[in-house]
């Protein structure tokens, strides 16, 4: 029965698309940040900018599994390891790109990026030097794995509520089923009308009898 499916298989596909999505438009935001105004990219050390970035790709990778209202207890941890991956898989293609291109252009020519610094010379000139900040001590990396976290938890507070409600709501579902499947229908003999006669009026001695009938 359909009611009846956790939605484990669909939540898991729809999961790693969204994913890699959600790295791919994390990437650009690395890559197109110095397009921002200066103001913005500098306010609370660029904190609160990196910190809306998780709580975008935790929304939409929560979202896209919870479309396919899943039931299954198991895609809440999972979809926590979507998120934090794409935030960090985001994180290292957006930086590679942007060291490569820093790395084959000359500080004179240097301007903001664009699309034609997306080659895959400059990912694979960046690559190596873009995971150092997870390989330092924490009290440098810290902000790179803060933003890890945040999209990790969002993802699974966000999801774990889709897949109660869910839960709840089939679960109601069979309750009702079941309440309307056990209700017992009304007996009726084989001959019996359906609709009793109406009961004619008892006499008693005082009531006067039909005088043609005597």
């Amino acid at each position: 029965m359909s009611h009846k499916r956790s939605g484990l298989l669909p939540g898991l596909i729809v999961g790693v698309l969204s994913a890699l999505v959600s790295a791919a438009v994390l990437g650009a935001a690395v890559l197109f940040q110095t397009r921002l105004p200066a103001a913005v990219i500098a306010f609370g050390n660029g904190h609160p900018l990196s910190l809306a970035s998780s709580l975008v790709v935790a929304l939409i990778v929560s979202l896209a599994m919870g479309a396919v209202r899943p039931r299954s207890i198991l895609l809440i941890p999972v979809a926590a390891l979507y998120a934090g991956g794409a935030m960090a898989a985001g994180q290292i293609v957006g930086s590679s790109i942007m060291i490569g291109s820093t790395l084959h252009t000359p500080p004179a020519g240097r301007g903001p990026a664009d699309l034609s610094d997306i080659t895959l010379d400059n990912f694979s000139a960046g690559l190596p030097y873009a995971p150092s900040l997870y390989r330092d001590p924490l009290s440098v990396s810290w902000a790179a794995w803060l933003y890890i976290a945040v999209a990790a938890l969002a993802a699974l507070l966000l999801l774990t509520l889709r897949v109660l409600r869910v839960r709840r709501a089939q679960k109601a579902q069979a309750a009702e089923a079941e309440a309307e499947s056990s209700a017992e229908p009304e007996y009726r003999a084989p001959f019996e009308p359906a609709q009793a006669p109406t009961p004619k009026p008892t006499t008693d001695l005082f009531t006067p009898r039909n005088p043609t009938k005597d």
